[in-house]
């Protein structure tokens, strides 16, 4: 299968999935209850969330496995089941994504941060070339390092999957609009910052995920563009800023909405072009009408 980045370097914009924690939600994982295990107890609703995603149109799907390094399983009593977890998890998206799909293995923040003292980048590099290769093991042909705001941490992800797997290797950081209406990081690392940074410890592919709905994506592929012109920027937008209604927590932007604004982010430089948090297969089928009208 041709990589992701020969497919870019040839014009496509690529269509990716959308949310994995709302939808699992929606299937019934319960507060408390580890995401990533539902891998191993609950195989079919995992694929179904993987197969709805194939279905819409989605060129790529991610892995039930945001959270399954040895420091959040920790959180179950699962850390040493990390090889078992993640290689399942990436076996169920290849199972969906069939030979002509990719497989995206997601790798999340571990809820450690180095300058707290909390861990060490050489452990986080450890932790992450464990998860990173058994992703690969299970059928994973890129990996997403994804949601981060530590730029250490970051880093530390990127060069353990670069160096321990063959997978293309892609990196997104999450941004917020500051009272000043820029963007940055929780950590405070802005859009341009982490562009060279990223790119020098190994990511092929770089963007944004989560924290902002698809026009506020729009602000921050500009800013990557002003710094590399030529590396494939893939945005996973949320369906809005959540909303706290009648006890449950919603997201506005309608698929219709969202897909609005899928040309405004190719003209601004995106290349892959997905959803995070609050969107559903409706969302990714809209994004991918309007790609294929554009390419």
């Amino acid at each position: 299968m041709q990589r992701i980045n020969e497919k870019v370097k040839n014009g496509k914009i690529l269509v990716s999935d959308g949310a994995w924690g709302t939808f699992l939600q929606q299937k019934g994982l319960g507060p408390g209850e580890c995401p990533e295990l539902w891998n191993i107890e609950h195989y079919d609703e995992v694929f179904e969330i993987a197969k709805s995603y194939i279905n819409a149109g989605a060129d790529m799907i991610e892995t039930n496995s945001f959270g399954g390094s040895r420091f959040k399983l920790a959180h179950y009593g699962l850390e040493k089941r990390v090889v078992e977890i993640n290689k399942a998890a990436a076996e169920i998206s290849r199972k969906a994504a069939g030979k002509e799909k990719h497989v995206l293995g997601s790798v999340g923040p571990t809820g450690k941060i180095v300058i707290m003292g909390d861990v060490t980048p050489e452990e986080l590099y450890e932790a992450f070339k464990e998860q990173s290769m058994a992703l690969e093991k299970g059928g994973a042909d890129a990996i997403v390092v994804e949601t981060m705001s530590d730029l250490e941490e970051a880093k530390q992800a990127v060069k353990a999957a670069k160096e321990s797997t063959g997978c293309e290797i892609i990196c997104t950081m999450t941004f917020e609009r500051t009272v000043d209406n820029d963007y940055k990081t929780m950590m405070g690392v802005s859009p341009s910052q982490m562009v060279n940074e990223i790119i020098e410890y190994g990511a092929e592919i770089i963007g944004a995920n989560c924290g902002n709905g698809i026009e506020g994506m729009i602000q921050i592929v500009k800013e990557i563009r002003k710094v590399n012109k030529n590396i494939p920027v893939l945005i996973h937008a949320n369906a809005g800023i959540p909303i706290y209604k009648d006890g449950v927590t919603v997201f506005p932007e309608t698929p219709e909405h969202m897909a609005g604004f899928v040309n405004q982010l190719i003209d601004a430089g995106a290349n892959i072009i997905g959803g995070c948090c609050g969107t559903t297969p409706n969302h990714i089928k809209k994004i991918a009408e309007i790609v294929r009208r554009t390419v």
